[in-house]
């Protein structure tokens, strides 16, 4: 099987991955914190999976991250975290996660979440391009998600994007998200700005946020085939000025 690292200032935590992925035949190492993940991750060389916690003691996950990938560009690392919602996982996925796990955690999600990074091929980390923070590139507790191609279905003044999920199961379910056109000029106002970056792509990526922070808090498919964005929460805007921030 597979050999995983797991980076985790929590004794509890290390052990219970620990025993869930050993129980499926995976080869794991564990480390307490990042001085000692960084050292046992060598080169990469010796492992297919860094499951890595965001938050630590000293040395925090970002860090890390960042040094992994300086190691080995290829390096598969699944960020570990229960502080914040989806949107504050910007600046590791700029920095080359390629999925993100929620604590806490059943042993089902976690073992979701880590096939699913597995089954992706290693890849060299993709640049951040006019609207490149995308939860599109990522698993978030093991769900991928895959907006269909195209600037969107127009209703009324609104828009409605077509996304398709996949748990780590393989099962997939095609869900709707609906921007009214109310919210389309409160973010419009919020950026001061008439024309988004990106143009269709901006409302686009949008809603993948919007499907990624479901994702985040439920673990789950949504109930309904739709979501509907009644307001431009905290969290949006986070998103919105990570975007706006590259594209000055």
């Amino acid at each position: 099987m597979s050999r995983i690292l797991v980076v985790d200032d929590e004794h509890n935590i290390r052990m219970m991955v620990r025993l869930a992925l050993e129980h499926l035949g995976h080869a794991v190492g564990l480390a307490s914190d990042g001085p000692e993940g960084l050292e046992k991750f060598g080169n990469g060389s010796g492992w297919d999976l860094v499951l890595l916690d965001q938050r630590m003691p000293g040395m925090e996950g970002l860090y890390v991250l960042e040094e992994i990938r300086m190691r080995d560009p290829k390096a598969r690392i699944v960020m570990i975290t229960a502080f914040g919602t989806i949107d504050l996982a910007v600046d590791t996925m700029k920095a080359g996660a390629k999925g993100f796990l929620r604590k806490p955690f059943t042993a089902e999600v976690l073992r979701g979440s880590v096939q699913a990074a597995l089954d992706e091929a290693p890849a060299e980390q993709a640049a951040i391009a006019t609207v490149g923070i995308t939860f599109a590139w990522t698993t978030v507790n093991g769900f991928r998600i895959e907006t269909q191609p195209g600037p969107g279905e127009k209703t009324g003044t609104g828009l409605r994007h077509v996304i398709t999920i996949y748990s780590p199961t393989g099962a997939s379910r095609r869900c709707s998200v609906l921007l009214p056109g109310y919210i389309i000029e409160l973010a419009k106002a919020y950026a001061d700005r008439e024309e988004m970056p990106g143009g269709d792509r901006f409302w686009q990526a949008l809603c993948e946020e919007v499907v990624a922070n479901y994702l985040w808090q439920h673990a789950e498919f949504p109930p309904d085939e739709d979501l509907r964005v009644d307001n431009l929460t905290t969290g949006l805007k986070r998103w919105a000025d990570s975007v706006l921030s590259v594209n000055k």
